[in-house]
């Protein structure tokens, strides 16, 4: 009698088990591959606004600002914040480097008078351009599904507004158009290279950030990615242009402290529009160089506006790369910053005129 070959049933499940070990492992290979692919492909994105903000600079002399205030601001104050008709929406760095980008039909359909809420009604004079994405502006590793202000276009990528307000404001090099004290009040002009005196190489442009949820929805300072999409009330005053970091401190460790159940004050501001800009409000397109990458954006109490940003808050950039975020430097440099960076360098990365010195292996 001829014996039949086959598998016996615990060969198979030996055979089944083994596949199924080598797919576990591959699995967070393939993974681990795909992010870093998205994060070349975020990396080239800065580059590309790093190579636009000096075409912008050879062209026009100095870098873009932030925001153009009051240019656009002809609003019917339904949006104001001072109930006197004055609309503060202006339009910002990455409009006005949008010919450097490639975007010159956007950029020519833009009508610069208007911004937001417009006298003819809200949108609609440049709703075409306020609700056409730029896929340059987006970092892929980004997961929201939904722009937070839909239909309006987003944008992951923001411009360094400066360290710690509480030393010196407006210290970066995406500063605010000089208007009063609702702009830059330090009255710093639009800044060329001249004014980096750290070095451009030492001195950081842009860096990424997550962009809000769309609803609004209520976020806590928990370990969920969304909690990096929230701005939460830290209730540390914070007084500006003082020369003095401690109370730049005593936010942070606030914010680091904050109980899990603190409501978020709003988690739909980042990347409202990425035409729109407002004065000492950044949230919406610049970011600032006090809390480290990755960390809480928190408020304090005394700021004219919390729920937008102000000189006193910490807005730090964020991402969903693994360990830190990239920035791309005053020279057009892309560097990947840790989230464990020592704050004291940080905040040196973040300002273009203190005269730090900084080492090349402290980041």
């Amino acid at each position: 009698m001829r014996s039949r070959r086959g598998f016996t049933l615990i060969e198979l499940l030996v055979v089944i088990a083994i596949i199924a070990v080598l797919i576990a492992l591959l699995l967070p290979a393939v993974q681990a591959a795909r992010e870093a692919a998205r994060r070349s492909q975020c990396v080239n994105n800065l580059k590309q606004l790093g190579l636009a903000a000096h075409n912008y600079l050879s062209a026009n002399q100095v870098f873009p600002l932030g925001d153009m205030y009051p240019a656009g601001s002809n609003g019917t104050g339904a949006r104001g914040e001072r109930g006197n008709g004055v609309n503060e929406w202006s339009y910002g760095w990455s409009l006005m480097m949008a010919p450097n980008l490639e975007q010159n039909a956007l950029y020519n359909a833009f009508n610069t008078v208007f911004a937001w809420d417009d006298p003819s009604g809200q949108n609609t004079v440049n709703s075409t351009v306020f609700y056409t994405q730029i896929a340059s502006l987006l970092c892929p590793s980004e997961s929201a599904k939904q722009r937070p202000q839909t239909p309006q276009a987003t944008l992951n990528y923001v411009g360094n507004w400066g360290g710690p307000g509480s030393i010196k404001t407006f210290t970066g090099m995406i500063i605010d158009n000089p208007w009063g004290d609702l702009g830059n009040a330090a009255g710093t002009f639009a800044i060329g290279t001249e004014s980096v005196t750290d070095g451009v190489s030492n001195t950081a442009m842009f860096s990424e950030r997550l962009v809000g949820l769309a609803g609004n929805p209520v976020v806590h300072p928990d370990s969920s990615s969304d909690a990096k999409r929230g701005i939460f009330p830290a209730g540390v005053a914070v007084t500006i242009n003082v020369g003095s970091p401690a109370t730049s401190q005593a936010l942070l460790a606030a914010c680091k402290s904050l109980p899990i159940t603190t409501n978020s004050t709003y988690s739909s501001l980042f990347g409202f529009n990425w035409t729109l800009a407002w004065p000492w409000r950044y949230a919406t397109n610049r970011y600032n160089h006090v809390g480290t990458p990755n960390t809480l954006s928190c408020t304090a109490s005394n700021s004219f506006d919390p729920n937008w940003g102000s000189a006193q808050d910490s807005l730090p950039p964020t991402s969903n790369h693994s360990g830190g975020v990239n920035v791309c430097m005053g020279d057009g440099s892309v560097k990947f910053i840790k989230d464990t960076v020592n704050v004291q360098t940080w905040w040196a990365l973040g300002s273009r005129d203190r005269g730090e010195v900084i080492s090349a292996d402290s980041y």
